[in-house]
């Protein structure tokens, strides 16, 4: 007799946070605990469906060959240049859509340190930062990491409009593959 599954717990919170109005360029943010996106990305719609309704696509800007942009790197400095450019890679976003709604999230890389991390999540859901955090370079970092998502969410949008065969966006089917 086949045994029944019990509904899959998650060990750790899904670290994921959404503006409250979700009509920019970028919607919030989502900081997988792993480098395997696709263990996560199950408790990821489960959450996210409580908003967005029944996740019906989920799109990807990046593929597997692609360079994964280290925030860490992205430290305040003199250049002008978009980081995106300096560094040779772009900041990853996921869109997500549901029946009643959709997102598009930064993805900040599983390594990224804890202190940055947490003000990239707040800026990119347009959450509260206090003045002392302003000051600093951690928080300048932030918002040079949110500003190259937004940057890339304006040249994503167009390939987006034109279906998932585009260069740049990779599909998941609901079986997980693309």
């Amino acid at each position: 007799m086949p045994r029944l599954a019990a509904p899959r717990r998650c060990a750790r919170p899904v670290r994921v946070l959404l503006a409250e109005q979700l009509d920019g360029d970028v919607d919030g943010v989502w900081w997988p605990v792993s480098e395997s996106l696709a263990d996560e990305l199950v408790e990821l719609v489960v959450v996210l469906q409580q908003r967005l309704g029944g996740i019906v696509d989920i799109r990807l800007n990046w593929s597997e060959s692609d360079i994964q942009l280290d925030l860490g790197t992205m430290a305040v400095g003199g250049s002008r240049r978009p980081v995106s450019a300096r560094l040779g890679g772009r900041p990853r976003l996921v869109k997500i859509i549901g029946c009643d709604d959709s997102a598009t999230l930064l993805v900040v890389p599983p390594r990224t340190s804890p202190a940055l991390g947490a003000l990239v999540m707040r800026c990119a859901a347009a959450m509260p930062v206090d003045d002392e955090c302003r000051q600093t370079t951690v928080f300048d970092t932030a918002r040079r990491v949110l500003d190259a998502a937004v940057l890339e969410s304006g040249r994503w949008a167009p390939v987006m409009r034109d279906g998932p065969e585009a260069v740049g966006n990779q599909r998941l089917t609901r079986t997980g593959a693309r």
